[in-house]
């Protein structure tokens, strides 16, 4: 079976990466592993990743922290693994830029899955980064990069240039959650702190704009507790 992309597993429990080998080989992925963030981290400055299976509870650097590291360099799909299933957890990792969240046990069926369509969306997610001087449509809302103008339903919307930026950057990543912190991060090019309001202010005003009824948004969606997405 030809590969179809490399895995990183990054875990310290030896029977969590042999059962994951079994199934992850028989699908063609090429796998890499560690059993910490440290040695995580060096692998991927070494190889290309397609996704990142990443263990919460880790000595030397635990997940979340090696998230937070891989985060400064990389958007390679992050999948978390943890024995904790309290929702804040899961909230906790995927603010800080985990793209999933699997709770252990897990089947192993179930999270080949998850890792297929992390992939289809870093792909995509990949070709359009590539053409970025083009133009992205989502349904009738149309984004052009390159004259920066946007148009909902064939009526050009006058956005400021930080409103147009977080629509770019949501639309690059449609259909992904950005967190509020990354998005202040990347938009604003300085680090988050307590800036949540300020994001939230700049979301409602470009929900008003391309937003039919901006109570019962139709593309930008808030993930609770999380942050935002563009759905298409």
């Amino acid at each position: 079976m030809a590969p179809t992309g490399t895995i990183l597993i990054v875990d310290d429990e030896q029977d969590i990466i042999t059962l994951m080998q079994i199934y992850l080989l028989n699908e063609g992925y090429r796998l890499l592993t560690a059993s910490n963030g440290l040695e995580a981290i060096e692998l991927l400055s070494l190889h290309p990743v397609d996704v990142v299976i990443l263990d919460v509870m880790m000595p030397h650097l635990d997940g979340i922290e090696t998230c937070i590291q891989i985060r400064k360099n990389s958007d390679v799909p992050v999948i978390m693994l943890s024995a904790k299933s309290q929702d804040i957890d899961k909230i906790r990792g995927l603010s800080i830029g985990a793209d999933d969240y699997v709770t252990k046990p897990f089947n192993p069926l179930e999270l080949v899955a998850r890792i297929k369509s992390q992939i289809r969306r870093y792909n995509r997610y990949r070709n359009d980064r590539s053409r970025d001087d083009g133009q992205f449509e989502i349904d009738d809302l149309v984004v052009n990069v390159s004259t920066h103008k946007v148009s909902v339903d064939g009526q050009e919307v006058k956005l400021t240039p930080r409103e147009f930026a977080i629509l770019h950057m949501l639309a690059v990543n449609r259909d992904l959650v950005m967190s509020i912190e990354r998005i202040y991060e990347e938009v604003w090019q300085e680090p988050y702190v307590d800036s949540k309001n300020t994001v939230m202010v700049h979301i409602r005003k470009l929900r008003e704009k391309i937003e039919r009824d901006p109570q019962r948004p139709r593309y930008i969606k808030t993930i609770w507790g999380i942050g935002y997405k563009l759905e298409s």
